[in-house]
Formats: structure tokens, C-alpha cells, sequence
């Protein structure tokens, strides 16, 4: 393992562990999450406990899935508000899950079990105590009395799409509630969440290009114990193209996928504008036409020096936010400045590289076309 990758897979695993900045992008990756597995709710072990949906994160090299599971609340009154992908800036981007009182905006995406893309009815708070909806929870009436039915009609389109925007996303934004509900006082997943989410990772056998989207361990009874009561996915919710390198690029701009071989590779993710590596240069004009090649020069030196002023600014941005943070005694509010830093350079670097993109294409002489050839009809 090279030092960068290495270097990379512990500021992620970092990163992912704090999760600070609830609802926040933490990580990016040029192409499309797996479509969600299809599987069963294990029964919920006790009362208190609420349903947090399984998805899809990244590890650096491939998708894995962490499986759904029932999670102790963390405060009476506290609703869990799911994880979700999301197309912006020429990349999918994570945005962390959390607790608070009111469900806000996960992608529209439908979960299930109470999660259908707006809100949750899978059960309610009353009286300080937790009460669940039968008709779209596995709860055991004997143990738990605590219940209700109400019937839900999902009004979505029924499919099992995990991210929203982009080429085949859900095609949903957030209301002003929802935009109220991130406002409010909420905090991250528990330690029982972040341990389930470590031992997820640790699992060759819930990585996507393992399992093909269907892994064998879908949901859970409880967080971190995959042995016990687990589910297995009864299939996987569409189509997998394990080699996610060769996927068409006209319908978006991936400009994140460095690919050799069809594998994927791990994201060009960095913390901070000073850890991008420098610029280069493009190739001098060559179109054959002097005066037109110098043309062309002016316009990439004239870019040049824009993307390398934009950069010196966004660096002493950070370096003066780096140096305020550091007289904090709030860890958190930290660590927000250090996710706010990597969310900004990730979408700085990807709009230097669609400009130079775009003049480069500007640039490229005229492709002469053959003649074209007789062609026999197609066959029908």
C-alpha cells in the first residue's frame, strides 16, 4: 500500500469516526452507489429501540454495505434521520446520518420500513416513550405492548435507487422543514453505530464487488453482532456492473474516476487546499496555425494564473480558519472546520479540472471525418 493510499484510508477512517458535521458531506466518489439490497427487518430485541435503515458507504477502494439495524436512542424524543448520496459538484457526495428531534432531508431515497423518502412512520414518540407502528415494523406484541397499527400508502415510485441527482437518481430536495430540522440541536451516531459501521468495513463480505450488490448481511437485531438474528439480503436491488470504470461518461462529468483495469480507485480526496499536489501546465497549442497557437497560449496562461490565485486565496482562507480553530477547546467545532476544509478543496479541485477540461476541448483542432462507407442494413 502506498504512503498517499495509506495517508488517505486513516484521514478517512478519522474522519468518518467523528462525523462532526451532522448532515454534512464527508467523502466523495466518482461514481454511483449500488442499488439498495432487498431484505427483511430482523425483530426488534426491546423497547426504546429504533430502526436505522442500511446503505451503502466507501472505504477508499469499493462501496460496502452496512447492514440496517436497531439502535438504543440516544435521548428520549430523538429520531433517527438516515445517511444519503447525492450528486453535486461532478461527484457523489456522503452526507452523514443523525439523531435530533425531527427527521430532516435523506435524499428522498426509500429505505423502507418506515423510511420511504419523506419523514418516518414507523413509529413515534408519546409520553417518553417510544411506540411502534406494526404495519411497517417487526415488533413481537409480547415483549413490547408499546404498539399501534396505522396504515401507510408509499405514494413514491417503487424502486431501490440509493442516491439522489445525477444519471437514474431520485429527483428530490429538501422542504423548509427539513432545512429546520438540520438547524436544530442534533447530534452524530452513537459509539454502537460507529463500532457496527467499523465492523462493516472490516468485512471483505459486504464489500460491493464481493457480494454484487447482494450481501449476506443485510440487517441486524442488534449494532455489531452480525452472527446473531442477522439477515441476508434475498437479492440484490437491480443490476451490478462490477466494472464501474467502463460505465458510459457522456451522461456525467466523473471526473473522480482514475481507473486502470475496470477497478475502482480510490478518490482524489484531500483535506486541505496546501495537500494538492501543484499544478501543471497543459500542453502547448499545437494546432499547425501560429497565430491561432498563440491565441490558445494566452487563454491557458490567462486560466493558469486564475486557478493558481484562486488556490493562494482559498489556502490562506484556510490556514487563518486552521489557526483560530486550533485556540478552541471544542473538539467538534474543529473537526467541522477540518470537514468544511475537505469539502471545499474536493470541490475546488474538481472545478480547475472541468476548466481546463472544457478549454482543452475548446482548443483540439477539427477531427476529419472518413468518407463514410457503405453499410449493410441492420438486421431486424
Amino acid at each position: 500500500m502506498t504512503s498517499v493510499k495509506k495517508m488517505f484510508l486513516i484521514g478517512f477512517a478519522m474522519l468518518m469516526l467523528s462525523m462532526a458535521s451532522f448532515g454534512q458531506v464527508v467523502i466523495s466518489v466518482g461514481f454511483a452507489p449500488p442499488a439498495l439490497p432487498v431484505y427483511d427487518q430482523p425483530l426488534c430485541p426491546g423497547d426504546g429501540y429504533i430502526w436505522t435503515p442500511g446503505y451503502w458507504n466507501w472505504d477508499g477502494e469499493d462501496y460496502y454495505w452496512v447492514p440496517g439495524t436497531w439502535v438504543l436512542a440516544p435521548e428520549v424524543g430523538y429520531l433517527w434521520t438516515p445517511p444519503w448520496w447525492g450528486w453535486e459538484n461532478s461527484a457523489y457526495l456522503f452526507h452523514a446520518g443523525w439523531w435530533g428531534p425531527t427527521v430532516g432531508f435523506y435524499g428522498g431515497i426509500d429505505y423502507g420500513f418506515g423510511y420511504f423518502g419523506d419523514g418516518f412512520v414507523g413509529g413515534r414518540w408519546d409520553g417518553g416513550r417510544f411506540f411502534y407502528n406494526r404495519s411497517v415494523t417487526n415488533v413481537n406484541v409480547t415483549n413490547i405492548h408499546n404498539v399501534y397499527n396505522e396504515t401507510v400508502v408509499n405514494r413514491t415510485v417503487i424502486n431501490h435507487v440509493s442516491y439522489n441527482g445525477g444519471h437514474g437518481g431520485i429527483d428530490a430536495r429538501p422542504s423548509a422543514a427539513q432545512e429546520a430540522a438540520l438547524r436544530e440541536h442534533h447530534i452524530g451516531p452513537v459509539a454502537a453505530q460507529t463500532k457496527h459501521m467499523d465492523e462493516a468495513r472490516g468485512n471483505k463480505e459486504l464489500r460491493a464487488n464481493f457480494n454484487h450488490g447482494r450481501p449476506p448481511i443485510a440487517a441486524t437485531a442488534r449494532p455489531g453482532d452480525f452472527k446473531h438474528d442477522a439477515m441476508p439480503a434475498r437479492e440484490a436491488g437491480g443490476a451490478f456492473n462490477e466494472n464501474r470504470g467502463n460505465e458510459n461518461r457522456g451522461n456525467e462529468n466523473r471526473g473522480n474516476e482514475n481507473r486502470s483495469g475496470g477497478n475502482p480507485a480510490e478518490p482524489r480526496s484531500y483535506g486541505h487546499v496546501k495537500d494538492v499536489p501543484p499544478m501543471e501546465r497543459p500542453a502547448a497549442p499545437n494546432t499547425g496555425n501560429a497565430k491561432l497557437d498563440q491565441k490558445y497560449q494566452k487563454q491557458q496562461d490567462k486560466l493558469f494564473a486564475q486557478q493558481q490565485k484562486d488556490r493562494q486565496k482559498m489556502e490562506q482562507k484556510q490556514t487563518k480558519e486552521d489557526q483560530q480553530a486550533a485556540k478552541r477547546s471544542n473538539d467538534a467545532a474543529r473537526q467541522q472546520v477540518e470537514q468544511r476544509h475537505q469539502q471545499q478543496t474536493q470541490q475546488m479541485v474538481q472545478r480547475h479540472e472541468n476548466q481546463t477540461h472544457a478549454m482543452q476541448s475548446r482548443q483540439a483542432p477539427p477531427q476529419h471525418q472518413a468518407p463514410p462507407q457503405h453499410q449493410a442494413p441492420p438486421h431486424r
